[in-house]
């Protein structure tokens, strides 16, 4: 349940918590079906300012090695040069440049992901779900998230075409974000 807080109480800086948080994707897989995976480790920061949302921030780094789509195999190809190549890039990053209030409790963020050393710009609609304080004193914020983006832009161009026509991936992926963040300060 949401404890109610003051904007004052809210606003300041935030670690992710990455035990209680999913980043994950998804692709379409042989024209027919949608696989989903996630990254296991991953770190990030959010700075609330809940007066004046624009300036408010967020930064995350992932390990791309830590990729899960619960098939051992397509994970480790996942890993090679085919997709994320993460013996040459091991960190996607995120790192806002704007924040926008869309309602009380819609937001966009826009900001630099970096894929493959390939820097683009990206807006991700948030729903802010609020904030409670923890059993163990933490004031906790929560967080959804979600955008779309064609993975060709960040140089993963994989694919094989199948025999009844289309592709064995779609170039289009969905990012999914739930956050769970810890105020620090």
């Amino acid at each position: 349940m949401t404890t109610a807080v003051n904007a004052s109480t809210v606003t300041g800086d935030y670690t992710i918590d990455a035990a209680h948080s999913r980043l994950g994707f998804v692709a379409r897989h042989a024209m027919v079906t949608k696989v989903r995976g996630q990254f296991e480790s991953f770190e990030g920061s959010l700075h609330l300012d809940v007066e004046n949302p624009a300036a408010s921030s967020a930064e995350i780094s992932i390990d791309v090695v830590s990729v899960n789509t619960a098939s051992e195999q397509r994970d480790g190809h996942l890993r090679t040069n085919d997709f994320f190549d993460a013996p040459t890039f091991p960190k996607i990053t995120f790192k806002s440049t704007s924040v926008e209030k869309v309602s009380d409790s819609e937001y966009k963020v826009t900001g630099d992901l970096t894929i493959k050393d390939v820097t683009k710009s990206v807006t991700v609609e948030w729903e802010f779900n609020g904030v409670a304080t923890d059993p163990y004193g933490n004031l906790r914020a929560g967080f959804e998230g979600k955008t779309t983006l064609n993975r060709s832009d960040y140089g993963i161009n994989f694919n094989a075409a199948l025999d009844a026509g289309g592709v064995l991936v779609s170039e289009k992926i969905t990012l999914e974000f739930d956050v769970s963040a810890i105020k620090t300060v």
